[in-house]
């Protein structure tokens, strides 16, 4: 969809005091305004137990804002579209007087009617205000209504079915937008584009020319103020069953028949219906757990996992997965794709690294040891970019080559203001361009093939910690690729 489109809306936010708001929604919506996307006709309307008025709520935009405000810059024109109201969730007269809210903005910013609710709360409420806004008539309005709802979405397959069940007897499947930030950061956009138009990739992108991908999410923070709610989650519900399940997805999809959201998340969902399904008693064949231990990083001393809180002591909670996963398809048969995600590791970085196959006789490498196979490296954060690894003559006499590195380096562009992936989804969500929301079938699916994972490791207690903290994970998260002839990219 054109980016020259100005959408306008009342968006109410629950969840208006809370952190997600103040880091990447007012933000988000600011950068909308400055950049022309957003309609003069907007309104913001935000909600939450606190005791705040327009004045608090206008005060805290401003300064959530700091950072990208110009020297000099008035944006009292932009603060004065937010509004507040103290707000109980489970209380009938909330969602009354907030209908009143609502319609008054309406008519006074021309909005057309069009609604966007953002859930930025905690999830068991999701069900409770997705129906009160349907029983107490703020879904049926003249122009468009949609529920934006964050992570995570249920604790299990039972959980997910249980809340998405609540949201349907509310708002219908093309109405709810759920969020997976991953989905909205441009580098991972950017895989469908780096495949679909570009036939030296495209052509060779299956099982014979590739020898294995490999998907790495890797932060240097530990838990810190998460520690109560990652306990309850770990990295397995935390980063595997949505994004990197999703960027897999993405990577392994068909082309579709069109770029439309439904032709796309068509071919997502295939993707995802094909992957090998891993009984319980064969789970550590493909996947490996991990807890940090103390260590260094950054030339600093950090504690462990279990000294982060009290409550952590013996915790069998993993903060580091990797796995194996196999697309039973005609495209992938044979192809590992590897994943891995941790906490408190070496570096920060999310990385896509496609290793490609060699020729059947290679004349400039014999030895298997001195060979440097082709990688297509995508690069998601902190460095934007894609680099191609090729082997090129050395300099000089003889027949000696090294490795060289084609790159491209998205945030190096000077023309290219890469938008924040709230700020995107944001925009899309206005916009009724659902492309990069997860659609039910891909969080049932996820859920289904991450449960019986979870479900063989509560049968046994993990011996942690097991990697330090500054490392790239346990030992046995090497081994898991070295029987298979591989190692992770880069060493």
């Amino acid at each position: 969809m054109s980016e020259t489109i100005q959408p306008k809306a009342t968006i109410v936010i629950f969840g208006a005091t809370g952190d997600l708001a103040n880091r990447k929604l007012y933000p988000s919506i600011y950068r909308l305004y400055k950049s022309g996307k957003l309609d003069e006709n907007f309104a913001v309307i935000g909600l939450a137990r606190r005791g705040w008025n327009n004045e608090i709520i206008r005060e805290k935009v401003e300064q959530s804002i700091q950072g990208l405000i110009s020297e000099g810059e008035d944006i009292s024109e932009f603060t004065s579209h937010f509004y507040y109201k103290s707000f109980d969730v489970t209380s009938t007269e909330s969602y009354t007087d907030l209908k009143f809210m609502v319609e008054s903005l309406e008519r006074e910013y021309h909005t057309g009617g069009n609604r966007l609710f953002y859930l930025a709360m905690a999830p068991d409420f999701f069900g409770t205000i997705a129906n009160q806004l349907k029983d107490h008539g703020l879904k049926e309005t003249s122009g468009w209504t949609r529920l934006v709802i964050e992570k995570p979405f249920g604790h299990d397959l039972a959980s997910a079915k249980k809340l998405n069940k609540e949201l349907q007897a509310a708002f219908e499947e093309n109405q709810i937008y759920r969020i997976d930030h991953y989905l909205g950061k441009e580098m991972v956009q950017n895989i469908e584009v780096i495949r679909f138009a570009n036939g030296i990739f495209e052509h060779l992108w299956n099982n014979q020319f590739i020898n294995n991908i490999q998907v790495t999410s890797s932060e240097t923070l530990g838990v810190e103020e998460r520690a109560h709610y990652y306990d309850t989650s770990g990295a397995t519900r935390d980063m595997i069953q949505n994004h990197m399940l999703q960027m897999v997805a993405l990577l392994a999809m068909e082309p579709p028949i069109n770029l439309s959201t439904e032709e796309i998340r068509s071919e997502k969902i295939k993707v995802l219906r094909a992957l090998r399904t891993i009984k319980e008693d064969k789970v550590s064949k493909y996947f490996v757990r991990g807890q940090y231990g103390a260590g260094n990083i950054g030339g600093e001393k950090v504690i462990g996992y279990q000294d982060e809180a009290d409550d952590l002591k013996d915790s069998a909670t993993e903060t580091f997965v990797a796995g194996k996963l196999v697309i039973d398809n005609y495209r992938w048969a044979g192809v590992p794709f590897y994943i891995r995600t941790g906490k408190r590791m070496k570096e920060k970085s999310t990385k896509i690294v496609v290793e490609f196959k060699d020729i059947p006789m290679n004349l400039y490498h014999k030895k298997d040891d001195l060979r440097n196979p082709n990688l297509l490296v995508i690069n998601i954060q902190p460095n934007e970019g894609i680099t191609l690894h090729l082997n090129a003559k050395k300099t000089g006499n003889g027949n000696l080559t090294e490795p060289i590195q084609l790159a491209y380096h998205q945030d190096a562009d000077s023309g290219i203001n890469t938008p924040e992936a709230y700020e995107k989804l944001l925009y899309d969500s206005m916009l009724g361009d659902a492309t990069n929301f997860t659609h039910w079938d891909e969080v049932a699916l996820s859920w289904e093939f991450v449960d019986r994972i979870l479900a063989s490791w509560s049968n046994k207690k993990p011996d942690f910690p097991n990697y330090e903290s500054g490392s790239m994970g346990p030992k046995a998260a090497d081994e898991l690729l070295e029987k298979d002839g591989f190692h992770w990219w880069p060493e």
